[in-house]
């Protein structure tokens, strides 16, 4: 697929990658320099680097190979498997692990792990979610629950449109708060300024985060926040906009921060119906080793 751009005076100045991410917005910014590189980027006919200033009058060529179909394999990864029966799996997700395979990330998710776990997952639209119904981010840790078949999985869909699900997560952000507690809602959706984030926009789709103070150090404070919808990186999003991003948010908080893996977040509490008896189901579980020390160093310092 070859696709062609000109650039205006309004464009001029911008690194060459970068301008690619704003016109290509289906591809990452890795995958666009993954292009240049390989000499599939020409600027005026000639080959160029991601480094590039664009200039009013420059004619980029892009030719787009497609990308090899994804394999998914079984792979013998340790699962910390909360509940599962003929219908479900409900898995404690470890921080650093991908949900899915994905361009980057073809191999060591979850996806593989449950594959060699089991082979009864619901399929999938796209072909590489098998059981997937819902996601956390790779820095995230905690609940999400897998469908085996396909009754299963539109249950959970459902429930999921619905908002009749529990979804709990434990947050440490920065800075104190006046009140005990808030709803945020406010709609999400691409950054137009930076294809890797999402922001709250005007046009975005609803998005609701119901939160509670839990306790509040000297700089930061433990929150609990409750979806009522599931947007990418809802609570990272709607955080940050109220002015209490995440620790250790690479992303959407600032650079001086609490140490750790990547932001403060942790999938608390899962409730739902089970699929073939409407039982309600709900569990919870800790936040890894490291979320509980930082919240216990805190602790030293607490203000409320």
């Amino acid at each position: 697929m070859n696709r062609e751009y000109e650039l205006t005076a309004e464009e001029s100045g911008q690194r060459l990658d970068k301008y690619l991410a704003g016109e290509m917005t289906d591809l990452s910014r890795s995958r666009i320099k993954e292009l240049v590189q390989a000499g599939e980027v020409l600027v005026n006919g000639k080959k160029s680097k991601v480094s590039y200033k664009v200039q009013k009058g420059d004619l980029i060529q892009v030719t787009v190979l497609p990308l090899e179909p994804l394999k998914l394999e079984a792979e013998n990864i340790p699962l910390d498997i909360v509940y599962e029966d003929e219908d479900i799996i409900v898995v404690n997700k470890p921080q650093g692990m991908v949900v899915h395979p994905a361009a980057g990330h073809p191999s060591h998710t979850l996806v593989n792990a449950l594959l060699y776990h089991t082979r009864d997952l619901a399929d999938s639209p796209e072909g590489f979610r098998p059981g997937i119904v819902h996601r956390i981010d790779k820095d995230t840790s905690g609940l999400l629950m897998v469908a085996k078949n396909a009754a299963a999985r539109e249950s959970l869909e459902k429930q999921l449109a619905a908002k009749s699900n529990k979804r709990q997560y434990l947050a440490i952000v920065h800075g104190n708060f006046a009140e005990e507690e808030g709803t945020i809602d406010a709609p999400i959706g691409r950054n137009p300024k930076d294809r890797k984030q999402m922001a709250v926009v005007e046009k975005g789709k609803s998005a609701v985060t119901h939160f509670k103070v839990l306790e509040q150090y000297q700089g930061y404070s433990l929150v609990e926040c409750q979806l009522e919808t599931g947007r990418t990186h809802q609570i990272r999003v709607h955080m940050a906009y109220i002015g209490h991003p995440l620790a250790g948010d690479p992303l959407y908080g600032p650079r001086k921060t609490l140490p750790g893996h990547g932001q403060f977040l942790h999938a608390k509490t899962l409730g739902f119906e089970q699929p073939s008896t409407g039982e309600w189901l709900e569990f919870s579980v800790q936040p890894p080793e490291i979320f509980q020390q930082t919240v216990a160093d805190l602790r030293k310092k607490r203000v409320k």
